[in-house]
């Protein structure tokens, strides 16, 4: 009988996961808590999450689902707004609470705004790029190249190729 964890009188685990869970934590700790790195962790969390949920919103609101609760926002005189248009607020706000209140805001918070930010308004980064509406044309895919490389860039560049390295070893040792 195969089974994940060694169960008294089952014999040997296939694969150990109280092990696997105790070598990430410790790898999280030393890579991240303590080299400092919680805030940049926390920018590529809810980057990558406000990523997904966006693209998942504009689908559903371009198939025409879930009417009731998703729509484009558009003003009284028909002008949509695009997403990134909070999305350059919340990195304004964020900046502004980070470099200018620092003692006094979250750093968690502050990294959450901007994660938030930067997802929304690299989404639309091909409206950018091509000043005009090219969400849906070809063109629109340089939106999701540029989401890629910057979760990248953050993932490799700021969290470092530490905890990702203890995280290969921990998955080799459970099995």
């Amino acid at each position: 009988m195969l089974h994940l964890s060694a169960q008294p009188g089952e014999g040997p685990a296939l694969f150990d996961f109280d092990s696997l869970r105790n070598e990430v934590s410790a790898a999280y700790e030393k890579d991240i808590v303590q080299a400092g790195k919680e805030a940049q962790l926390i920018i590529l969390a809810s980057f990558l999450v406000t990523f997904a949920l966006v693209r998942f919103i504009t689908h559903a609101i371009r198939d025409d689902r879930f009417k009731r609760i998703l729509r484009n926002v558009q003003t009284s005189g028909g002008l949509h707004i695009h997403h990134l248009v909070p999305g350059i607020i919340l990195l304004l706000v964020s900046g502004y609470l980070g470099i200018g209140l620092s003692n006094e805001v979250s750093e968690n918070f502050v990294a959450i705004l901007f994660g938030i930010g930067a997802a929304l308004t690299l989404d639309e980064f091909a409206l950018w790029l091509h000043l005009e509406d090219v969400y849906w044309a070809k063109q629109g895919r340089d939106s999701i190249d540029a989401v890629i490389i910057t979760a990248t860039i953050i993932a490799i560049g700021l969290i470092g190729n530490n905890f990702f390295l203890d995280f290969a070893r921990a998955i080799r040792h459970a099995f």
